[in-house]
């Protein structure tokens, strides 16, 4: 039996994901990997507000409800973490709780998510990635469904659910995308949600061609590399590095491959370490 870890915050979009789930309500065109599974909620608690701890009080209360395993971790990010620190330590958390019990993640990002994550990447001049953003191993059954109907979901089952005060605040990015994006006409949105799935079908094809190119032997030719366009080479070896760094340290990454000397090493950053011989070239991950 499959199991999923649902990560639930409290608002009303996980609080919509979990009772759909629970009550085996999610609409069919909302397709899970299993129809037959087991839930265990999770709940990360930042520390950014001060009454955060009343959303981990709601979350167990719901996880009582649904009678579901509860997990939870509190951490004091403090009020001026950064959007993407409570990402990371958030999803941190949540593949510790996939790994414990054997299980795939499911969160509520729904087709609003999608085209204010899009926005955001393409105001940050986002590589081609940025625009197949959301489709890692991360199972999201509501992608394609609207904010509008989430909220009218609801309340048509009477659910409750508590409002994060920070998404008011103009401080974060998102928030303040948000506002211009919220106007969009549907049929904008429909195009853009179109869109966005072509870029992630062509994401998965262009992954699968740099699989077969780079095979799994840990020492690399720098003859090949030096050969390959700067596109090609930065892709290749975001694969070999498992996505470790950004884009601007595997191009200096690239860029040293094709000219460091022999029996150096190279600390390309985040704990990726490049080894040379005159020919060949490894990379050793720490930690």
């Amino acid at each position: 039996m499959t199991k999923y870890v649902v990560a639930v915050s409290g608002g009303v979009d996980s609080v919509v994901l979990l009772d759909m789930l629970a009550s085996k309500k999610l609409p069919t065109i909302y397709h899970l990997p299993s129809t037959n599974y087991q839930l265990i909620v999770a709940h990360f608690d930042h520390g950014i507000r001060d009454n955060s701890s009343l959303d981990a009080i709601f979350v167990a209360d719901l996880a009582k409800k649904y009678g579901l395993p509860f997990e939870i971790k509190r951490e004091e990010l403090g009020s001026n973490a950064s959007e993407n620190t409570a990402r990371v330590r958030r999803y941190k958390f949540l593949r510790t709780v996939a790994k414990k019990y054997d299980a795939q993640i499911v969160t509520a990002h729904h087709a609003d998510d999608v085209i204010e994550t899009v926005a955001i990447n393409l105001s940050r001049g986002t590589g081609w990635r940025g625009l197949a953003v959301l489709g890692s191993d991360i199972v999201r059954p509501l992608n394609n469904m609207a904010k509008s109907e989430i909220i009218d979901y609801a309340k048509k089952h009477e659910l409750t659910w508590r409002e994060d005060s920070t998404n008011a605040e103009d401080k974060y990015l998102r928030n303040r995308i948000r506002h211009k994006t919220i106007g969009l006409d549907d049929d904008v949105k429909r195009q853009l949600l179109g869109l966005w799935a072509e870029q992630k079908s062509l994401k998965r094809l262009i992954d699968e061609e740099i699989a077969r190119l780079v095979d799994k032997n840990p020492v690399y030719s720098r003859y090949f590399f030096t050969h390959l366009d700067s596109s090609t080479g930065v892709e290749c070896l975001r694969y070999i590095v498992r996505a470790r760094l950004t884009r601007p340290q595997l191009i200096k990454a690239l860029h040293t491959i094709k000219t460091a000397l022999p029996h150096k090493a190279y600390h390309a950053g985040n704990g990726v370490e490049i080894n040379f011989t005159s020919r060949n070239f490894t990379i050793e991950l720490i930690n």
